[in-house]
């Protein structure tokens, strides 16, 4: 048992607003659980007794400390860059001395309005009623709860019976993000409409909450606190360079650090006082690792526990994807023992992310899924905005700002608010800047909801049912690739929609290469994956995504079955891609050709022209005669195919004229190159077509199909009227 002898209170120098309730801090060890996992390959999934914590308002009191012997720090370390309050001129003001239990650790440092009768889950009637019996105490100590003339004080349930006070406030305006941006604006500069304040005033809502509690007191001179750059010292640089392939980071730094470091709070002004509502969903964290370095792995775990509200954590489950590291095995189950959240899921075999992620969701309890990366630390604040989002609309899947761990010195950077994650061809995610104009056209905030073609894929949140509902990814996806292609298309097209929640942000350690193998080679599995994204969710956009990898046109075969994704979109009755492009992502370049118009000879400058099933060499007057024009206009296709409506160009006869047969499916002899399409694109060339200086095709000369004469032969050169580029 221990006694808090006093701390030091801000006391306002003017008259503000009454604050929360500050939470009961405590904390309670348990022995370990176990359940048997439906998921076949499953080898266990272990959760195990730990500690529970609370979190406290961003508006109360600074001083708290959990567990703090008399004259040590707090083990909050406040940031330095931003603090979660104003500056308070502030008198000492002693703190009620609370007797508890040894197995619970319990300070009220300051008079909250209204302090609420809390249960702890998983504790016994008797610890409830100790701290119920504080939480009276510290009421009385106050002089009871007084009711501010704007605000009142509601007792709302939490889960497993826990009662929060949050407060009301009912003549100041609730923060609407693109606040007087029209719907069809904020679409436009990728900016998600929002609802109105009314609903928010029925039920309630509370400011998010900037916690972040550890079981210890930080040390503000550990390497790597508030997220600043470390130094590897000149006689640790080859240590360093050789553990560098553990993880392709720098690993010696990584375990020089803290795995309960601070870092600093890097959201936007506006993101201090937003406002959730009380009735946030619970989530389940999914969390997916294979040979995960020791030191990031836990810095993960315990920035989701020091930084999440416990009454919207409903666990923290650990997928093992068959690690190899023997500290992956025992020891990690020994030490998340101590957390009862946290859950270890180790599969039997190598299933990749992709599976990984779907034996996680099976068992999980959550309302809300939300997923991260293994090498990840969640910011203060990151949880809540997110649940606000998927709360507001089931069909939505929202994701943090990912900003930037440094490989190489671990420091914790910010990123630009104004980004939105895109693809470009053949399916390449990349991340994009919103253009300056259309942030001030459309007076954009920071802290304003981005509307987001295609997520990252490694951290968001989504309703467990409406994951499922979506069938969640796609089963015949391979380890790792295109998933996130996958479920962006799936959700857009099917009536969801993705944002970016600037006031939720998460850094992540993004590295050059991934340090684990895959059971088959990686290219060919990511270029599968892909291929069969664009197999059921691109229609004809596909030939583009093939035009960018046209060896792919070989590998069809090994695709699988599409039958079941097929079905799939049409049971719910998506959207076509062309929607997609119009309406989600309408700045992606996508002709559905490469090459159209005329198609004009260098050497005689006429040009091709179709009569029924030949064709002949005409004077290029398609344009000034609209009844030539039809007759003169071919398309080169992203197949390499030479087009004119449903027909193809292709060799006839033993002597190879070119005529035209009905296309049909792709095929290779139907293929006509174009080499110099990238460097010079106003003219074809290399396209192997007969010569002849003669209105008709039929009298043509044998073609030459390599060496320097065919590249140099203009009769065999041919110009379009128009070129498109993506």
């Amino acid at each position: 048992m221990q006694d808090f002898e006093s701390c030091k209170l801000p006391t306002p120098a003017f008259p503000s607003p009454p604050a929360p309730a500050l939470p009961l801090i405590a904390t309670h060890h348990a022995g370990p659980r176990s359940f048997t996992s439906p998921i076949s390959s499953a080898r266990s999934i272990r959760g195990a007794g730990g500690e529970q914590r609370g979190s406290r308002s961003g508006r109360s009191s600074r001083c708290a400390a959990l567990g703090a012997p008399p004259g040590r720090a707090s083990h909050r370390l406040s940031a330095p860059l931003r603090s979660a309050a104003p500056a308070r001129r502030s008198t000492p003001r002693p703190c009620r001395r609370v007797n508890e239990p040894a197995a619970v650790r319990a300070v009220l440092c300051a008079c909250p309005r209204a302090v609420p009768s809390t249960r702890v889950p998983g504790r016994g009637a008797n610890e409830e009623l100790t701290l119920s019996g504080a939480a009276k105490a510290a009421r009385e100590r106050c002089g009871g709860t007084k009711r501010s003339d704007t605000q009142e004080l509601h007792q709302v349930p939490g889960s497993n019976g826990t009662s929060a006070t949050h407060t009301t406030t009912s003549t100041a305006a609730q923060h609407t993000p693109g606040h007087g941006t029209s719907r069809a604006a904020a679409a436009g500069a990728g900016m998600a409409p929002e609802l109105g304040g009314q609903e928010a005033a029925a039920i309630g809502t509370h400011q998010v909450l900037a916690m972040d509690v550890t079981l210890a007191p930080r040390d503000p001179q550990a390497p790597g606190q508030f997220g600043h750059p470390v130094a590897v010292p000149d006689d640790k640089q080859e240590e360093a360079k050789s553990r560098w392939k553990e993880g392709n980071f720098n690993v010696f730094l990584s375990d020089l650090i803290p795995v309960d470091r601070a870092i600093a709070d890097t959201r936007p002004a506006g993101c201090l006082e937003q406002q959730v509502h009380n009735d946030l969903p619970t989530t389940t964290i999914i969390m997916c690792f294979v040979d995960e370095v020791w030191s990031t792995l836990l810095r993960s775990v315990h920035s989701v526990l020091s930084r999440s509200p416990p009454h919207l954590l409903q666990e923290l489950i650990l997928v093992d994807d068959f690690s190899t590291k023997d500290y992956l095995k025992e020891k990690l189950d020994a030490y998340m023992s101590q957390f009862p959240k946290v859950k270890v899921l180790h599969l039997r075999e190598r299933h990749g992310l992709i599976r990984a992620r779907l034996a996680g969701a099976q068992v999980a309890r959550g309302t809300v899924l939300t997923f991260l990366d293994s090498h990840v630390e969640c910011n203060v604040g990151w949880l809540e905005p997110l649940l606000e989002r998927v709360r507001l609309h089931r069909a939505r899947v929202a994701c943090p700002v990912i900003e930037v761990i440094s490989d190489k010195d671990m420091s914790y950077m910010t990123v630009d608010n104004f980004q939105r994650g895109i693809f470009t061809w053949p399916m390449n995610f990349g991340w994009k800047q919103i253009p300056q104009e259309v942030i001030e056209k459309n007076k954009l905030k920071e802290t304003d909801i981005i509307r987001c073609p295609v997520m990252a894929g490694g951290l968001f949140s989504i309703e467990k049912k409406y994951f499922f509902e979506l069938g969640t990814y796609d089963s015949g996806l391979d380890v790792w690739g295109g998933e996130n292609m996958e479920l962006s298309f799936k959700v857009w097209m099917c009536g969801g929609e993705i944002e970016i929640v600037p006031c939720s942000r998460v850094g992540h350690i993004f590295r050059n290469d991934n340090p684990y193998s895959f059971p088959k080679d990686r290219v060919r599995t990511v270029e599968r994956n892909l291929a069969r994204v664009a197999e059921v969710w691109l229609d004809d956009y596909k030939e583009l995504f093939y035009g960018h990898a046209y060896h792919l046109l070989q590998r069809r075969a090994e695709l699988g079955d599409l039958s079941q994704q097929k079905e799939l979109r049409e049971r719910l009755q998506c959207r076509s891609f062309r929607w997609y492009l119009e309406n989600v992502y309408p700045d992606l370049a996508a002709p559905l050709v490469k090459a159209s118009g005329l198609l004009v000879n260098v050497a005689t400058s006429r040009c091709i022209a179709a009569q029924n099933a030949s064709l002949a060499l005409q004077a290029c007057d398609g344009p000034h005669h609209p009844s030539l024009l039809q007759a003169q206009h071919f398309n080169y296709t992203w197949l390499r195919l030479l087009r004119h409506g449903e027909l193809c160009v292709v060799p006839v006869g033993a002597a190879g004229a070119p005529g035209l047969r009905p296309c049909g499916g792709w095929e290779s002899d139907l293929a006509w190159r174009h080499s110099s399409m990238a460097a010079r694109p106003e003219l074809v060339s290399g396209i192997p077509t007969p010569h002849s200086p003669q209105s008709s095709l039929p009298g043509h000369s044998p073609c030459v199909r390599s060496g320097k004469e065919a590249a140099t032969n203009r009769y065999q050169q041919w110009r379009f009227g128009s070129y498109h580029v993506a």
